[in-house]
This record gives structure tokens, C-alpha cells and sequence, in this order.
């Protein structure tokens, strides 16, 4: 059965919009990550409203049950448009590129969006874990590993990340995902093992024969200072079929951080 996921609405005010997008998040992320971008373009799109989606193990949404893995999340995403209805389209950041894509597969939608998420397997590890940021997904991850469950104070949290050598901004969004313990301070939302399975799976899956089959629109973002986006990926891309357009921002992975009017410019010119 489908996890049950936490969503926003966001609509320009005072509109009834026709259309909406779904837009979900990388790993360890929530859909509120991108509130500030989904205002905005539904300010300048504003027939479109934006669905904030939080995954399955990741913000206020349901954890699901096993196999936590793309094509699962896929179909938690397929369910909530069934009961949302009208929405046409669906973007991801990273983890949740591929699980839009994988969308893509199960759902005749309008438009998919991938924002600097690579449709190719990785042949590594998890312990090899490709990361736009040398490594930190998996560091974070083995850090939670063996973390205490629960902490005193979200500043206690914070220090012990900064600690493993992580920066202030990254250990503070990390600290978005604590949630009140009820028997006194804050606890970690994630389930470590669900979220290794999530990343094994991520690696393992390979849907370049999803994103080329013939079909609605695919908007390819590519950050241009992220690896995750690689080479291989870059070249193929660049011999894709026409429904393919591919973009690229210059930015980092987290380009909803490092260009965010770049990324507001592009998904407001694109949507249908």
C-alpha cells in the first residue's frame, strides 16, 4: 500500500489555478525546502499552482512500507495525484529527479522535470556513493548511524554535526528534520536503514529508457558545478530525442539555493 504523503498547496493569491505541478525534494529534504521558488513562480505562472510533496521516511509524510526503493516512491506520488487530481506534471531535485522520472513511467502527465538528478545506475557502493559534495550524503548517513536518537536541543544537534566536519548551513537544514520527543527535547525524523535502501536503490536503477521513450516533455536542469550530472550523462543528453531539453544553471547541486532566480526564470518560461 502507498505511503501516505505530507503536502503544500502554493497558488498565486486570489487564483484558481487549472494546472498544478508536483515538486519533491532531494534525500534527507522536505517539499518546504522549495516554498520560496514555488511562490514565485506561481506569481508569475499563476494559471499553475505548486504541489510541495514530502517522500516517504522524509518530512511529515507517512514512512511506507518496505521496499523502500524509487519505484515505490514513484507510486506513493501516483497516489496523492489520483486523490489531488489535475495534477500535469512533476519535478524532482536529486533522489527525487529519479523518482519524477520513474513517475514518468506509471503516469501520462503534461511535463517531468530533473533537477540535477542523473537517470544512470551508478556501478558503485553505497559506500561509494556519488555526491555532488564529496561525499557528504554518506557521511551524514553514517553519522546518523550512530548519532543518539534524540537530543536535548536543536542546538546540540547542530554542534555535534559541525562537528563531524559538516559547515553551520548544512548541519542547520539537517536540523529542519528534528521533531519534538515526547518525552523531552527533539528526536531524528529518519530511519537510517530505510534511507540506505532509498540510496542503494537510487544507485542501482537505471531509467535512460524512461526518460527517451517517446512522450510528453522532459526538462533536464543540470547544475553546472555538480558531478552528479556526469560526463557520460552530459553526452548523452546532448543526443537525446527532441522531447529532451536539457538546461543548465550555473550553480551548484543545490541550485534552488545558488540560483534561485535563474531556476524561478527557467520553470516559469517552460511550464506549458
Amino acid at each position: 500500500m502507498p505511503a501516505r504523503l505530507h503536502h503544500e498547496r502554493i497558488a498565486h493569491a486570489g487564483a484558481a489555478p487549472r494546472k498544478w505541478l508536483a515538486l519533491t525534494h532531494g534525500i534527507y529534504g522536505a517539499g518546504s525546502n522549495w516554498r520560496s521558488i514555488a511562490r514565485k513562480v506561481t506569481d508569475a505562472r499563476p494559471e499553475w499552482g505548486i504541489v510541495l510533496v514530502d517522500l516517504r521516511q522524509h518530512g511529515k509524510s507517512e514512512n511506507g512500507a518496505p521496499p523502500h526503493t524509487i519505484a515505490a516512491c514513484a507510486d506513493d506520488l501516483a497516489a496523492l495525484f489520483a486523490e489531488l487530481g489535475g495534477v500535469t506534471a512533476v519535478a524532482g531535485h536529486s533522489f527525487g529527479g529519479k523518482v519524477a522520472l520513474a513517475t514518468r513511467r506509471i503516469l501520462d502527465l503534461e511535463q517531468t522535470w530533473i533537477l540535477d538528478s542523473s537517470p544512470s545506475a551508478r556501478a558503485k557502493t553505497l559506500a561509494g556513493l556519488d555526491d555532488p559534495r564529496d561525499g557528504t550524503v554518506i557521511r551524514v548517513l553514517d553519522f546518523m548511524a550512530r548519532a543518539p536518537r534524540t537530543w536535548p536541543t536543536r542546538e546540540d544537534f547542530v554542534r555535534a554535526v559541525v562537528g563531524e566536519g559538516h559547515d553551520e548551513g548544512l548541519a542547520r537544514w539537517l536540523a529542519m528534520s528534528l521533531l519534538p520527543d515526547p518525552a523531552g527535547g527533539v528526536a531524528l525524523r529518519f530511519d537510517v536503514a530505510a534511507l540506505r535502501e532509498m540510496l542503494r536503490d537510487y544507485q542501482a536503477v537505471d531509467l535512460w529508457d524512461v526518460l527517451e521513450a517517446p512522450g510528453h516533455d522532459v526538462e533536464v536542469v543540470i547544475a553546472a558545478q555538480s558531478s552528479t550530472v556526469n560526463a557520460a550523462d552530459r553526452g548523452r543528453l546532448a543526443a537525446a530525442p527532441p522531447h529532451v531539453h536539457v538546461h543548465y544553471v550555473e550553480a551548484g547541486h543545490w541550485l534552488h539555493i545558488d540560483a534561485p532566480a535563474r531556476v524561478i526564470e527557467l520553470v516559469s518560461a517552460r511550464l506549458p
